[in-house]
């Protein structure tokens, strides 16, 4: 009478042969070389080279997973591919989300509002004898001040490179914009200040003219400043 060894009960796995590696390994350099290809030689350009490029990574990544990994191929095959799925699809969702948030951002400020930021945060005020728009160094300091709903003073005169702080000296917190109402302007690389309750914010005055600024939520507390060269 012949016995079965526990042994022989297990599910036997299916390891990778040397035929799935070969082709695995050929489809992960074409997968390369032909986004690299699109970026040199410039075919497409834009927002259709981004899709294009994150459509060969999401194929380079089905490559990496089925013909070396062999996710699919073990015990509970559709249990893993559904968890690593919804894995990737969390982490898609995050990234994606990232992204359209900083082009969101980007797309708000001119480019020359953008460099300009960049290069007052940096302290880079001339380039090869260039002045870039930032200041060299900070002058005088004014002060506006919210106070029981109301902006004191109403209008600040000051000179470019002088900074302007806004203080917030009520319960609740404001979300200061610049232009008129309902228009939303840049300045500084901001478009709205979010002071929380006894705080403040502090910008650059790095341009000249002058500038009109409200509260969000309630226009009439509104105030202005001029910065002159």
């Amino acid at each position: 009478m012949s016995q079965e060894h526990p042994e022989d009960s297990r599910p036997k796995r299916e390891p990778g042969t040397l035929e799935s590696y070969i082709i695995g390994f050929c489809l992960s350099l074409l997968l390369t070389a032909l986004p690299y290809r699109l970026v040199v030689t410039k075919a497409v350009t834009g927002n259709t080279l981004l899709a294009t490029i994150l459509g060969f990574a999401a194929l380079q990544m089905l490559v990496q997973i089925f013909f070396f990994l062999h996710l699919g191929r073990g015990p509970k095959p559709l249990y893993n591919v559904v968890f690593f799925g919804s894995t990737v699809g969390l982490i898609a969702v995050v990234v994606g989300g990232s992204i359209f948030i900083m082009n969101h951002l980007h797309y708000n400020m001119t480019p020359t509002e953008a460099s300009n930021q960049l290069a007052q945060d940096e302290g880079i005020y001339q380039v090869e004898g260039t002045n870039t728009g930032a200041c060299q160094k900070l002058n005088a300091k004014h002060q506006v001040t919210i106070s029981s709903g109301k902006i004191s003073p109403i209008d600040t005169k000051a000179q470019l490179c002088d900074t302007l702080t806004f203080m917030n000296e009520d319960s609740a917190a404001h979300d200061i914009a610049f232009g008129t109402y309902p228009n939303q302007d840049t300045y500084d690389g901001q478009t709205k200040l979010m002071l929380r309750k006894g705080g403040g914010m502090t910008i650059t005055l790095d341009r000249s003219g002058t500038y009109q600024f409200y509260e969000h939520d309630n226009p009439k507390i509104a105030g202005s400043f001029t910065v002159s060269p």
